[in-house]
């Protein structure tokens, strides 16, 4: 059996994967003595080596103490906790820190990932495909950054269901400090915070894109929201195409900045989802119900058979911010009779007052746009 202490050193070296680290630490667990010359025996080079050899005794010692505590794992590549899923990429980690349950990294996955500046589009529609996904037993998947990665988490919570955070920082750390709360509430919820990086490690910048290949890697398939051109989702969406898993976006309003990303992704070949469901027939998941979801939430089972009011005036608020006069000439109505069936739109959930007018919260089958002239 490897000692831990070679698995943590073995860590501390960044452009060590898979299947050279399990061979190497299997190599030195025989050795009797570990300098320099021995480490580049397996292949490592004289800075590798180096930096093996001063990994400090004190991240040793603390890494040791963090172990000890419940729920806190380190695991190997070669571990029956690794997840399969993962471990069947080119140039998967070969080890992971784990806080929380470890069951949840071999169930089924989802990732979900968009933009840290998320418009009302894509937290509405991001937060309604995690509470669908996740209510159907779904694991939902992300970064815990700022943006829709906490829609995803927060949605999936919101309905009882399961989620797991992939870090691009060592685990002493949550980052951003915004989501602690979440972080904890997650794995209250029988979820997992993972990392491949040592636990002080911070969140650089050249951690994320590392990070972005386990979120593709643990997940049958990538969920992009919403994302600009030049985004860490569109990275983590390149991670999946080359480790085979499916690629979905969903499509935005014209002139969103967000929208591009998903855009492009869809005439690079990636799936074009406007339905949850969409998703689990694509990836053939069988479904397995939670209980039901709290009332303040965006998913309702038996959404089709709330009662619409006013749907006439109702199909004609968007997506995007519509404002009240524009609403009310699309609708052929007076202002203040608008004013007013607004307000119980509102009231009873279906849209939202936001800056500059309405959005819509919730969708009919039977809605039909009317006097659509402008």
């Amino acid at each position: 059996m490897v000692d831990t202490e070679i698995w943590l050193r073995l860590m501390s070296i960044s452009s060590l994967y898979g299947d050279d680290m399990v061979r190497i630490a299997h190599w030195l667990a025989k050795q009797s003595h570990i300098d320099a010359v021995v480490l580049q025996q397996t292949g490592l080079t004289l800075r590798q080596a180096q930096r093996f050899l001063s990994f400090p005794r004190k991240s040793i010692e603390s890494s040791l103490c963090w172990l000890e505590q419940p729920n806190h794992h380190l695991i190997p590549a070669d571990s029956e906790f690794y997840p399969p899923q993962l471990q069947a990429t080119t140039d998967y980690p070969g080890a992971l820190f784990v806080e929380g349950e470890l069951h949840a990294l071999h169930s089924f996955q989802l990732a979900i990932v968009g933009s840290r500046a998320h418009s009302w589009y894509g937290e509405r529609w991001g937060r309604l495909f995690c509470e669908t996904l996740a209510t159907r037993g779904v694991t939902i998947t992300s970064g815990l950054a700022r943006g829709i990665d906490g829609v995803a988490h927060k949605a999936a919570l919101q309905v009882n269901g399961v989620s797991i955070a992939v870090l691009g920082n060592g685990l002493n750390t949550i980052h951003p400090r915004r989501h602690a709360r979440l972080a904890a509430s997650l794995l209250e919820h029988g979820g997992a915070l993972v990392s491949e990086f040592p636990l002080d490690v911070p969140p650089l910048a050249y951690n994320f894109p590392r990070r972005n290949r386990i979120i593709s890697g643990l997940s049958k398939g990538v969920l992009v929201v919403e994302a600009a051109l030049r985004s860490g989702s569109l990275v983590t969406a390149r991670c999946a195409l080359e480790q085979g898993r499916e690629v979905f976006a969903l499509p935005g309003p014209i002139g969103n900045p967000g929208s591009e990303g998903p855009h492009w992704l869809i005439k690079q070949g990636a799936i074009l989802v406007t339905e949850p469901e969409e998703i689990l027939e694509n990836l053939q998941f069988g479904l397995h119900w939670l209980p039901d979801a709290p009332e303040n939430s965006f998913y309702s089972p038996d959404q089709q058979d709330v009662a619409l009011p006013f749907p006439e005036l109702l199909a004609n608020v968007g997506d995007e911010v519509t404002p009240v006069d524009v609403v009310a000439e699309r609708a052929g109505q007076p202002v203040p009779e608008v004013v007013t069936q607004l307000l119980e739109l509102e009231l009873a959930g279906w849209i939202a007052a936001v800056p500059g007018g309405y959005v819509r919260l919730r969708r009919a089958c039977h809605v039909r746009r009317t006097n659509v002239f402008v």
